[in-house]
């Protein structure tokens, strides 16, 4: 028997999540800006508010909060599904994914800030850039549009822009 996920609850969440078999799909530009397009696309559906992101060539981390009455299983659901179909229809059909993703849920502002500078310093660590900006498929790139975090869930709607420069995902 599979073992059973419990639907998390309202917050914001860490995650993390691979590419089948952690392939370097994402050493690909079109690959990697195709994703940006489609985490992009359901941001602005209202699907779940973006914290920050790191595409890196075999994993993705994000800082999400689900929007109201969304779980954060189908977020991530819209975000793997929809990439996958579209990297399908525009690239090459097959696996994309490895099955399942990892979360935390954060605790608080300390938590939150410890998670957004783990996501900027990901490619510096990794030896991809020498300082946290350089990263093209990273919010710490200039010109990403990111939300800020809600403190309260129910607040969620009531959320600010931190940036108010659009990113380019046309490039």
């Amino acid at each position: 028997m599979k073992p059973m996920r419990r639907i998390s609850p309202a917050g914001t969440y860490f995650v993390t999540f691979s590419t089948c078999q952690r392939r370097q799909l994402f050493t690909v530009d079109s690959y990697a800006r195709l994703f940006l397009k489609i985490l992009y696309t359901y941001e602005r559906e209202g699907i779940y508010r973006l914290h920050a992101f790191v595409v890196m060539p075999e994993h993705v981390h994000l800082l999400v909060t689900p929007g109201p009455d969304i779980t954060l299983e189908k977020v991530m659901q819209r975000i793997k599904g929809g990439y996958s179909r579209a990297f399908g229809l525009t690239f090459r059909p097959g696996e994309v994914w490895q099955r399942g993703f990892t979360d935390h849920r954060v605790r608080d502002a300390e938590d939150f800030g410890h998670h957004v500078r783990y996501i900027h310093q990901n490619p510096v660590q990794r030896g991809l850039v020498r300082q946290q900006g350089e990263y093209r498929w990273c919010s710490a790139f200039p010109g990403f549009r990111l939300d800020a975090w809600p403190v309260e869930s129910r607040h969620w709607s009531q959320v600010a822009v931190v940036s108010t420069e659009e990113a380019n995902l046309r490039r």
